[in-house]
């Protein structure tokens, strides 16, 4: 019983990572591994401190809003992050954005944040989200990415494709909860 026990912890150590991976990102985190409510960070009752260091390369200037609050785990640690899956802003989707350009896209309101663009315009991270990489509209795990697409670029894709406001994914509306 006693090797049994032991290997059991051995067994443990390697595999209790790829179990909290496979449950996905946000969803080995309690509401308290994001929000604190006694000894808060910054807005929105974040456990975290906002990223002022990272700067938005459109403007120049730090990230501000719910996306440096993101990039307070998203980010690398040279850029203010906690390098926990960094993202960058060179590579990816703009986010951050104070107005959104109409002749780019139409972001529907749902979508933004006090008229911003940012992270959770197409992420909504609580573990409750369902969703392919915590989209805020189903895509078939990635496969219909264009579905998702279509939320702001409408003319991008084919018109049977597109999604509608109805689809959005939003964890905060509690009153569809049952």
């Amino acid at each position: 019983m006693k090797n049994f026990m032991k290997l059991l912890s051995v067994l443990a150590v390697f595999l209790f990572p790829a179990a909290v991976y496979a449950a996905g990102a946000h969803d080995s985190l309690s509401c308290t591994g994001c929000h604190s409510i006694h000894t808060a960070q910054d807005k929105i009752i974040f456990a975290v401190k906002a990223n002022k260091v990272d700067k938005n390369p459109r403007t120049g200037k730090p990230f501000s809003g719910v996306t440096a609050l993101c990039l307070g785990c998203h980010d690398s640690a040279e850029k203010g992050g906690m390098g926990i899956r960094p993202v960058f802003a060179h590579q990816s989707h703009p986010y951050g954005i104070e107005k959104v350009n109409s002749k780019v896209a139409r972001v529907p309101d749902e979508l933004l944040r006090e008229g911003r663009f940012e992270c959770v315009s197409c992420h909504d991270p609580h573990p409750s989200n369902p969703n392919y990489r915590y989209l805020r509209v189903k895509t078939n795990n990635g496969a219909d990415m264009d579905k998702f697409c279509s939320m702001c670029h409408p003319a991008k894709v084919d018109p049977k494709r597109r999604v509608s406001s109805k689809d959005i994914f939003d964890s905060m509306d509690e009153r569809n909860v049952k």
